[in-house]
């Protein structure tokens, strides 16, 4: 919780005059760890936690109905081996965090107690005296949060727009730099980070970095913004279009959206990332036929869902039929 209020909140910031402050350090999220260190390290786990989720998915076929691509597809299409991949992604991370714990060593200590005077100067000096305190404790302590960090994703999706969109439009910049992650035809989620380090340090830290600058995120908020930001980017790789997936249902900008990106007649088009699509939109270089392909994949995938069912059921047959066979020769052992 960003701020928990005393029994008597309203009590003391209905008080004519400034309430007392004590300012005392900010006790950790998880006690021993400093959350300004545990805002450099949740987005790394979730990145290798939740792309394991998505290959376990993968290697045990159980999703095969909402896949983007064929298994086949994306082993015949891409050009990067997962070694290659994993290689890159490892690099990003390093860089990522010894730059955040530069940034870190800067910080000043978080702090606690001056919230409840900040709410106290809100009552008596703007808010209109019909407005409950429960309000303006709820809208203070998640409201004002929440505001920023939007503010942050859109920032994220204005910075990550405009350079993704010059390494495309710059051939010498795509040579050099983004072409090395267009080697994935078909993405899968191990390679979201999969990048030229100095893309990768320009395209997701500096972007992602001067976003919670920018807001003046608190690093709890950073903590946040960085993983939210990290798993979207991962579940925007993932190859699948899960009907209960939260990040494909509230965002338009999904793994569907994003595939397009990454097939030849798509190249040019749907350079948004993550988060929305307002910049596809605004300077039209969004895909014109998104529904269409979406209909298109859907049926490919149907039948080759229908195909897997069919060989599924061959494979246990067959099983079957093998298993029955061993015990008939062991049964006409005894016997013998």
């Amino acid at each position: 919780m960003l701020f928990v209020p005393p029994q008597n909140f309203s009590a003391v910031i209905s008080l004519a005059r400034l309430p007392d402050v004590l300012v005392l350090p900010r006790k950790n999220l998880i006690s021993g760890v400093p959350d300004g260190i545990l805002a450099l390290m949740a987005p790394v786990i979730a990145y290798w936690v939740y792309s394991t989720f998505f290959h376990i998915i993968d290697v045990y076929e159980l999703a095969e109905k909402y896949r983007i691509h064929p298994s086949e597809e994306e082993q015949a299409r891409n050009k990067a081996s997962l070694s290659e991949v994993l290689k890159d992604v490892v690099l990003q991370h390093v860089i990522q965090s010894v730059v955040g714990y530069g940034f870190y060593r800067l910080d000043p200590m978080p702090v606690t107690g001056h919230e409840l005077y900040q709410m106290w100067y809100l009552k008596h000096h703007y808010l209109p005296s019909f407005v409950p305190d429960s309000v303006l404790w709820f809208a203070y302590s998640y409201g004002w949060s929440a505001m920023r960090i939007g503010i942050a994703l859109c920032i994220i999706d204005t910075w990550q727009y405009w350079l993704h969109r010059t390494m495309h439009v710059n051939k010498a910049l795509y040579r050099r730099f983004h072409s090395r992650h267009h080697r994935l035809y078909v993405p899968y989620s191990y390679g979201a980070l999969y990048n030229d380090p100095v893309e990768g340090f320009l395209l997701d830290t500096v972007g992602t970095g001067l976003a919670g600058i920018i807001t003046a995120l608190s690093p709890r908020e950073a903590m946040f913004l960085y993983t939210f930001a990290t798993m979207k980017t991962v579940d925007d790789h993932c190859g699948y279009r899960l009907p209960w997936d939260p990040f494909q249902v509230i965002f338009p900008n999904n793994a569907l959206y994003h595939d397009i990106h990454h097939q030849n007649w798509g190249f040019k088009s749907n350079y948004s990332q993550p988060f929305f699509t307002f910049w596809d939109k605004l300077t039209k270089t969004q895909y014109e036929f998104v529904n269409e392909y979406k209909e298109k994949q859907k049926q490919i995938t149907l039948e080759k869902y229908r195909q897997f069912l069919a060989n599924r059921k061959l494979k246990k047959e067959a099983m079957s039929q093998s298993s029955s066979e061993s015990s008939e020769i062991a049964e006409g052992k005894k016997d013998i």
